[in-house]
This record gives structure tokens, sequence and C-alpha cells, in this order.
């Protein structure tokens, strides 16, 4: 099962709301985890992480905070995620680590690959900004929707 971390959930979260207020000047790690019932630190290191991953600018002082380091369509939540949890993988092996006892005679593997490179690709064409937008399930529909079926879905 693809599944995203807490910290990914959070760290989407985050960028969702502080694109949401772009007007403001800076949103900060107190006000994002209040806004959500998250706890501070928590919400600091993924705040952190995702200012040195360069997704967002840290301003220090009274009036400081966390905006978005580019426009928010130039974010996409597959850069969100992998900021946080690193490449995305569907299976234990990958080309790189040839570790497993199965690995020369494995069937699926390769085709296994090619689903994860689909799921990042959808990832990565998603923005910040259409996750923000008010039709969000409305524009990540048609990405899911297989080319053979209309009814199946990643």
């Amino acid at each position: 099962m693809f599944r995203l971390s807490k910290k990914s959930d959070y760290a989407l979260m985050a960028m969702k709301h502080i694109a949401m207020h772009d007007t403001v000047d800076s949103m900060s790690a107190r006000e994002i985890a209040g806004q959500f019932d998250i706890p501070l630190e928590l919400m600091a290191k993924v705040l952190q992480k995702l200012t040195r991953r360069g997704l967002l600018i840290s301003q220090k002082g009274t009036r400081g905070g966390y905006h978005l380091a580019r426009p928010a369509e130039k974010i996409s939540v597959g850069d969100v995620i992998q900021a946080i949890d690193g490449p995305v993988t569907v299976t234990a092996c990958s080309p790189q680590i040839d570790t497993c006892d199965q690995y020369s005679k494995c069937n699926v593997r390769d085709p296994l690959w090619r689903v994860k490179d689909r799921i990042v690709d959808t990832l990565h064409t998603f923005t910040i900004s259409e996750l923000a937008s008010n039709s969000d399930t409305e524009s990540l529909a048609p990405m899911l929707v297989s080319p053979r079926s209309s009814s199946a879905r990643i």
C-alpha cells in the first residue's frame, strides 16, 4: 500500500495553508501548528526541513515566519513528499539495491518500478496551487483515472 507519512501529511497541510494565505507576510510555526492541532515541535521540524530543501523561506524576528520560496504553481506535491520522506518506493528493491534473493528471478520488479514512476509523475504534476484551490478533488481526479477504465484508480 502506498501511504504518506504523517510528516508528509503535515508538510502538505502547512504548504497549502501558507499558499492560501500568501498575502500575509509570513506564517509562524506556532500559527500553523495551532490551526491544525499539531505539536509545535513537530511542525517546526517539518517546516525547517522544507526550508532546507528550498521549498520555504524562513524569516527570523518578531514578524518572522515562513513563506513559499517560489510561486505555489511551481511547487509540486511530489516536491514536498520527497523533501520530507525521500524518494517514493513501492518495492523493497531498487536498481541501486540488488540484495534480494529473488532479484535476478523476480518477474514483477520492473513492472512495479513502472507503477512507481507513474505515481511519482502524478505527484509531480499536481501543484500546491491546485491543492490550495477550492476544486482539489476535481483537479486531481483526471490524473487518477486509468486510460483503460474510468473506474480504475492508483
